[in-house]
């Protein structure tokens, strides 16, 4: 009985996981900018190729892909690229 019990625990932990994740991929999202912690970047910037590659911490030019309406509500958070970004302009 308590080896089932914990069998079924196991099983419904599981689906919740997936369903959540299911549902995380799901929802809308947005880059949010000056957020980041160095080497915690999402993606390239125009001045590196790859995520984890953020030199310093909180860079303008540096984001996270966060669900969308949450960059707002972070002090330091921005959903416009800046100006580098948009091809130097």
């Amino acid at each position: 009985m308590k080896k089932q019990m914990i069998t079924a625990a196991t099983l419904a932990a599981a689906i919740s996981f997936a369903a959540n994740a299911a549902i995380a991929e799901d929802a809308p999202t947005e880059k949010c900018y000056g957020i980041v912690k160095a080497g915690k970047n999402d993606c390239h910037t125009a001045a590196h190729s790859c995520a984890g590659s953020a030199k310093t911490d909180n860079d303008r030019t540096e984001w996270l892909k966060l669900p969308k309406g949450l960059c707002d509500r972070i002090t330091g958070g921005s959903t416009e690229a800046p100006a580098t970004e948009k091809g130097g302009k």
